[in-house]
């Protein structure tokens, strides 16, 4: 399995010949090294409305006839937009070809902002995702605050990788990241949500540093940077 970084929050992931990518904000991402028209994606999953994770959502969906897995509100929206789409809603989970999604709780808000008519549209809950893809098992928070709950995820799943937002103003910062990553069991941490805009700046190597002493291995991966799980 192969996971490769975008900057804020999108990632692409190709596993078994399927290729997803999550919350993919490309176009107005100022660290983003590729362009929408060169994804290749057979699924888009999508936390929340905001429109630095909503993004390029329907770009690639059409370019690709790709179907996009969201929160219903949000995903009945964008099928609005002329896109496939799979609702569905916090604490439910669907077995799809290429694995299992869950979505999970997240504390934030998910409201698409439409700039030319200086109006935000309300689109239900934000959610992180549980991913199964094989044996691996990935948690992607989305956007979201340390909340207590994450430590009933990390009884119900046994999460490989953990991509933790660590910028802090709109989402959790490092230390509360780190309990985060504690709380559902971690075994890997990708640090996510910094770095894009002024407001949310880190040093994501001293928040990889912070995790040794819990046990927990991190990795910082650069815009453009694929590992393997």
């Amino acid at each position: 399995m192969q996971i490769r970084f975008h900057g804020q929050s999108c990632f692409e992931i190709h596993h078994e010949g399927y290729k997803l990518i999550l919350d993919p904000f490309l176009k107005g991402n100022p660290l983003a090294q590729t362009d929408p028209q060169a994804i290749e994606a057979d699924y888009v999953l999508v936390t929340h409305a905001h429109n630095d994770h909503v993004g390029d959502t329907v770009e690639i969906a059409k370019k690709n006839d790709a179907t996009v897995i969201a929160p219903n509100e949000l995903a009945v929206w964008l099928g609005w937009q002329g896109i496939k789409t799979h609702p569905m809603h916090i604490g439910g989970s669907c077995s799809f070809d290429f694995g299992r999604v869950k979505l999970t709780p997240a504390f934030h808000g998910s409201g698409y902002v439409d700039e030319e008519k200086k109006e935000i549209i309300e689109l239900g809950m934000p959610a992180g995702i549980l991913l199964t893809l094989g044996e691996k098992t990935i948690y992607h928070a989305g956007d979201t605050a340390l909340f207590s709950d994450m430590k009933l995820i990390g009884l119900q799943a046994d999460v490989d990788l953990a991509l933790l937002p660590i910028g802090d103003n709109f989402t959790m910062g490092p230390i509360d990241a780190t309990l985060a990553a504690e709380w559902v069991g971690a075994k890997e941490v990708i640090p996510m949500h910094y770095n894009t805009f002024p407001m949310i700046e880190q040093d994501p190597h001293a928040f990889v540093e912070g995790l040794k002493p819990k046990g927990i291995r991190g990795r910082v991966l650069q815009p453009g940077e694929a590992a393997s799980l």
